[in-house]
């Protein structure tokens, strides 16, 4: 995982090269690159570190990972089952199992 530091470092460092790049770039073309440049680094870097802790690393990938399935225990006949309703009893009343 990324520590704080390199995080607050890497930071500063697009900071300064948008800064850079307003610099070099005409008005709406610098605006528009260092809009694009925080908008997508902080994805690069958040897709790194999910990465290295073993998600898939996609944008969209969401805090509790992509391939993770939830089994329900109804709570009429212990039965273990995926999906609403079970299939065994029919009930509805069920709690999640992870």
């Amino acid at each position: 995982m990324i520590n704080y530091k390199s995080y607050l470092l890497s930071i500063f460092v697009s900071l300064a090269i948008s800064i850079g790049l307003q610099m070099i770039l005409p008005f709406p073309f610098g605006l528009i690159a260092a809009l694009a440049l925080f908008t997508v680094y902080p994805l690069i870097l958040r897709s790194r570190a999910m990465r290295k802790m073993g998600g898939s690393g996609s944008v969209g990938g969401g805090f509790f990972g992509q391939g993770q399935s939830f089994k329900y225990v109804c709570l009429a006949c212990s039965n273990r089952f995926k999906g609403a309703v079970c299939p065994r009893c029919g009930s509805k009343m069920k709690k999640a199992e992870f």
